[in-house]
């Protein structure tokens, strides 16, 4: 009754409603398991009184003259039965779930997220499982020590398993904020991505992103067990341990290379084979992978797994040194830190810290090898194994730097690697020729040849020279990620260089702005990425602009005491350190500092957009942690912003340019959304609020 698409997957279904229906204000359509509970729990009532839709006649003759919304959603129903009887009820129930939650606005938080928060899980032991996980199987069958050996040599240091046996699948592309979100009261606005989606328009014919793994048989998920079995020497994992069944493993491998694997994509999916995969890593990205299906107790008990299997094969190997650690072994520390450190759990916090320079040590050796390999092969090119092999450990360290960065910026913590120590690397390819999956490699060694490549030291030269170099999507998160950590410097150099400083500041202003305008000449996508955001283009480039803004910010605002408040978790002391009067002066009044309002502003406008409660609901699901961790700031200093002007706007009226700064916030509130005599800065302040308290994936 709302369109004339049809779907024979109610999952289908319920995704183009959301996506394409949600903003026309319709009654959104609900998932079959809400609707069974619905019709057990009360008797049949008797029709009522239905508004009027208008429908045109061609799409009642599809209906085949059936009027009623319940009957058509019956039909759909039935056919979606018949399509996905081979489902696990359980699986099916959680992926409508999932694929529901935006077209559900209202429903509360904890409906979606029955598991306890991970601040409340021990960090320092194998988790005992509190339930009975009715998709969980123990440890069986013979231990394969083959395959153990395999990924337990150190000859395999660098070794990404190769296979051609990857498939594609096709997605929308998505719009613009200002063309898919805006109301009439605010056309007006226009994305702040609206440069850069221009840019994009003229891309070759975009393909489809590959498949995500999954383990196909039951016999594959055999053989997981056993490689779990054989490289738990210690017996320390399997009394606790309960492997998912094969569907749930499928889902979460799913929710991994869908929805998280784009904004740290250094794991090769095309190659990635679950039965072949070193368990810890494996274990580590299955935890991420169920933390994006809200099922927390699951993934901590798989991310406490991978950790103690990491550490113990680290304690076993009385040769090991940086230079011969696995791939594999610095990706399953990244990716368990990752998940510590954003578990908004103090204790997770300190080990992630704790390990971050063996991490960094691995990064180094790591480095080091891989440098001595290319030398080695000299002018020629590689093979396809080969490059897939180092472009996955140039990426890898690549990623292990970007989040040290987020650390830094974050916690202010000091950074483990500096942008010296990756100065050599050649920045990463894009992500279309890493996940092409093609047989001919005749035409992928085209593909290679016509790639630009640029090393991150003359990048970072040419930006500090105003000449916009040209690199991929992950080469712009890198380098904007390398000019904040010189503006973490800059801001703690000593009082006594301050002519110095000065001087530097203005080089790192022409540095951003260089930056910007390379977002233009990036290298062209042509994989579409599923992810719902606000702007064209691949997710890295959207997660690069919220780091810009912050980076610009930092420039001008330093909250050194606030972030070290957030790296103990104690909400009453970042409370304290946020109100204090100390952090309000130090948002000045300036020329430039407007100019950060209006990045801060440009945060604030696409949830306002969007829709508050649809962006902060789908946020989680979509976009990176980093918009979190970003946002957090530069909401902060918006309201203590405000909060100044509104206090001084007796002694020191806004300026010009500070009054249209006003005007464009007030615009996206309606007339009857700031209370009466409350203020624009507390307003403000509440939405964000409310907006981190919708984040239902990261702690």
């Amino acid at each position: 009754m709302k369109c004339r698409s049809t779907f024979v997957r109610r999952d289908l279904l319920l995704r183009h409603d959301r996506t394409v229906h949600a903003k026309d204000g319709g009654v959104p359509l609900h998932s079959e398991v809400k609707r069974r509970s619905n019709a057990k729990s009360k008797a049949p009532a008797p029709p009522t009184k239905k508004s009027k839709v208008v429908i045109e006649p061609a799409t009642l003759e599809h209906l085949d003259n059936n009027d009623d919304m319940e009957v058509a959603a019956a039909l759909m129903t039935e056919l979606h039965n018949h399509a996905s009887a081979i489902l696990i009820r359980e699986e099916e129930s959680m992926m409508e779930e999932r694929l529901s939650m935006v077209a559900n606005p209202d429903l509360p938080v904890f409906d979606r997220a029955p598991y306890p928060s991970l601040a409340h899980m021990p960090w320092d032991m194998p988790a005992t499982p509190t339930a009975d996980y009715s998709d969980c199987e123990g440890l069986s069958g013979a231990s394969s020590q083959t395959s153990h050996d395999a990924w337990e040599s150190n000859e395999s240091a660098l070794t990404v398993p190769y296979s051609t046996d990857g498939k594609y699948e096709s997605a929308s592309p998505r719009h613009g904020i200002n063309t898919r979100f805006a109301s009439p009261r605010t056309s007006g606005h226009h994305s702040p991505y609206a440069s850069f989606a221009e840019s994009q328009t003229s891309v070759p014919p975009a393909s489809a992103p590959l498949d995500p793994p999954e383990v196909k048989s039951d016999n594959e998920r055999n053989i997981i067990l056993d490689n779990i079995k054989a490289a738990d020497l210690e017996k320390s994992v399997l009394d606790c341990f309960r492997l998912p069944s094969k569907s749930a493993l499928n889902r979460y491998l799913s929710a991994y290379f869908t929805l998280f694997h784009h904004h740290f994509p250094f794991l090769h999916p095309a190659t990635f084979k679950a039965h072949t995969t070193p368990p810890p890593l494996l274990l580590a990205v299955l935890s991420i992978g169920a933390l994006y299906t809200f099922e927390r107790e699951q993934s901590f008990m798989l991310h406490v797994s991978s950790k103690q299997l990491a550490t113990n094969f680290l304690g076993r190997n009385q040769n090991f040194s940086s230079r011969n650690c696995p791939l594999w072994n610095t990706q399953t520390s990244l990716l368990n830190m990752m998940f510590a450190s954003w578990s908004g759990d103090a204790t997770g916090l300190e080990w992630a810290c704790s390990v971050k320079s063996l991490l960094a040590n691995m990064v180094a050796g790591g480095k080091y090898e891989l440098q001595m390999k290319i030398d080695q092969r000299g002018s020629g090119l590689p093979s396809r194994s080969e490059w897939v092999e180092e472009e996955g450990a140039k990426r890898t360290f690549f990623a292990v730097y970007s989040f040290f960065g987020l650390l830094t910026m974050t916690f202010n913590h000091t950074p483990a690697i500096g942008n010296h120590e990756v100065d050599s690397l050649i920045l990463p390819c894009s992500e279309s020729l890493w996940n092409l999956d093609i047989a001919d490699d005749n035409v992928w060694l085209d593909q290679l040849i016509n790639t630009s490549s640029i090393t991150f030291r003359n990048a970072q030269n040419s930006l500090f020279r105003a000449e916009p170099p040209q690199y991929s999507a992950f080469g712009a998160r890198i380098m904007i990620n390398a000019i904040f950590l010189e503006v973490w410097q800059v801001k703690r150099s000593p009082d006594s260089l301050v002519n110095v400083v000065s001087e530097y500041t203005e080089k790192l202003h022409v540095a951003l702005e260089t930056w910007q305008k390379s977002l233009d000449i990036c290298t062209s996508e042509t994989m579409i990425v599923s992810l719902t955001a606000p702007q064209r283009g691949p997710p890295m480039l959207f997660n690069a602009m919220a780091m810009y803004r912050t980076t610009c910010a930092r420039l001008e605002v330093d909250f050194a005491s606030i972030q070290e408040a957030l790296r103990y978790h104690v909400p009453e002391e970042v409370a304290n350190a946020m109100t204090s009067r100390s952090v309000s002066s130090y948002i000045p009044r300036s020329p430039s500092m407007t100019k950060v309002i209006q990045l801060c502003f440009e945060c604030f406008q696409i949830p306002a957009l969007m829709g508050i409660r649809l962006f902060a609901k789908s946020s989680a699901l979509n976009q990176s942690p980093e918009h979190i961790l970003f946002g957090f700031d530069l909401m902060l200093i918006l309201s203590l912003w405000l909060h100044r002007l509104e206090e001084e706007a007796d002694d020191v009226p806004p300026t010009v340019e500070e009054a249209a700064m006003l005007n464009q916030i007030k615009s996206l509130f309606d007339e009857d959304a700031v209370e009466c005599g409350s203020k624009l800065s507390a307003a403000v302040a509440r939405i964000w609020g409310g907006m981190l308290d919708e984040v239902v994936v990261w702690g």
